[in-house]
């Protein structure tokens, strides 16, 4: 007797999904309408991410690679000796390191990759007059429009994508500003807009900050909320001494809140955000030199828009004995391990570098073709269950005269700052 593909008992559809990768879960839901049913399903969601976190200890990771996504996993022993940290051969066997490519489309090429609660906000390389968002555990996507692109140099722009209800995370905008501070408060120009995806429409945003974020920042999403890097906009010096948030339920910025007093004493030029398990902040502390030879990580014990308080969770100083690793861009926390990983700051190969206790460091030639155009990032990745919403059809939220009036000023105040020799 033959049994058919959809009648196979749901303990052994589950096995078979938990073996698949990740870049192959859409072709596998759609063995069948019951497999596709089974896959949405929440209990199932839970159930896969714990099995594959568990099965082999993953941590599971989006990295950006000369303009391609991969889903990266890399299993550290709980048995590796900080004492050998700098044994190589010892601790050969300590580190499994795997990557598999995953693709939105074969032919699309990713510039800069956002991470909000199992969604990618994806930036092309060839196209700067829209945007994507990917789920892509679900397969889903959604092409935004942008109203106005600019990109001479680079694009200015920062990004931020989260939603307005907490409870059910529904409710998705895309945030989009740019502020050029250099020369404050005579030489400057800002502008504040935000994409709304029930409406389908951009709305102008009255912000006059007093704050300063970098364009290089890409901010971090954590509970809906995203958070940057930013100092007082009055401030004479570069150094980034605090960290802002945008509450996309409120749709205003939060205030300034204080990085860890203790680790500004080091004067470190370079700040970095990441999360931990999509519930803590995590801040890197870098010098611009390498030969410094230190570096300090902190978590936050509690966050919300308005407090914020801190814990050192990693502090490496080798002295003159070994230069400190420089992480580029984005990286992953495992706090149980007590590790950090990223890529290592090297234009002439790709390295992805494991930092631990007592000056462990372990470095993994990614063997990888290096472009230079493209500095590679990574971020941690829970899979979700969460729903792009497709705009209606027929029911594009009409643009109000009010708002057509405010982007014409925008665009007007930007000619005029441009032809004052305005650098953008």
């Amino acid at each position: 007797m033959t049994t058919m593909i959809s009648n196979l008992p749901r303990v052994l559809i589950e096995e078979i999904f938990f073996r698949v990768p990740l870049k192959s879960l859409r072709a596998v839901r759609l063995t069948c309408k019951s497999w596709n049913t089974l896959s949405k399903s929440r209990s199932f969601r839970k159930l896969y991410i714990s099995k594959r976190a568990t099965r082999e200890e993953e941590s599971m990771m989006i990295a950006m690679m000369n303009f391609d996504l991969y889903s990266m996993g890399v299993v550290v022993d709980d048995d590796v000796d900080p004492s050998k940290a700098f044994k190589k051969k010892r601790n050969k066997k300590s580190i499994a390191f795997k990557r598999q490519p995953i693709f939105l489309d074969e032919q699309v090429k990713i510039s800069q990759v956002f991470h909000c609660e199992g969604l990618l906000l994806c930036f092309l390389k060839e196209d700067d007059t829209r945007v994507v968002v990917w789920n892509p555990y679900c397969g889903q996507t959604r092409w935004i429009q942008l109203r106005y692109s600019h990109r001479p140099h680079k694009d200015r722009f920062i990004y931020a994508l989260g939603y307005k209800d907490k409870e059910s995370r529904g409710s998705f905008q895309l945030l989009r500003f740019v502020d050029y501070f250099l020369g404050a408060p005579k030489n400057q120009y800002f502008w504040y807009e935000i994409y709304d995806f029930n409406s389908d429409s951009w709305t102008t945003l009255d912000v006059t900050p007093h704050w300063c974020i970098y364009c290089c920042d890409r901010g971090v999403s954590l509970n809906g909320n995203t958070y940057w890097c930013a100092k007082e906009r009055k401030a004479e010096d570069d150094i980034v001494d605090h960290i802002i948030s945008f509450d996309f339920t409120n749709e205003r910025f939060g205030p300034l809140l204080p990085l860890p007093s203790k680790v500004m004493e080091h004067e470190y030029e370079i700040v970095t955000l990441s999360y931990v398990k999509e519930e803590k902040l995590a801040a890197l502390f870098q010098h611009y030199e390498a030969d410094w030879n230190e570096f300090d990580i902190w978590i936050t014990t509690k966050i919300d828009a308005e407090v914020v308080s801190w814990s050192m969770f990693l502090r490496m100083d080798t002295g003159p004995r070994i230069e400190v690793p420089h992480i580029c861009e984005g990286f992953f926390i495992d706090e149980e391990k007590k590790v950090a990983m990223g890529f290592e700051e090297d234009f002439d190969r790709k390295t992805f570098i494991i930092i631990g206790e007592a000056g462990y460091v372990r470095k993994l030639d990614i063997k990888a073709h290096v472009d230079r155009k493209c500095r590679p990032t990574v971020c941690s990745y829970v899979p979700s269950l969460v729903q792009i919403k497709k705009p209606a059809r027929g029911k594009r939220k009409r643009q109000s005269s009010l708002e057509k009036r405010l982007f014409d000023q925008n665009m007007l105040r930007l000619e005029a700052f441009k032809k004052l020799g305005g650098y953008f």
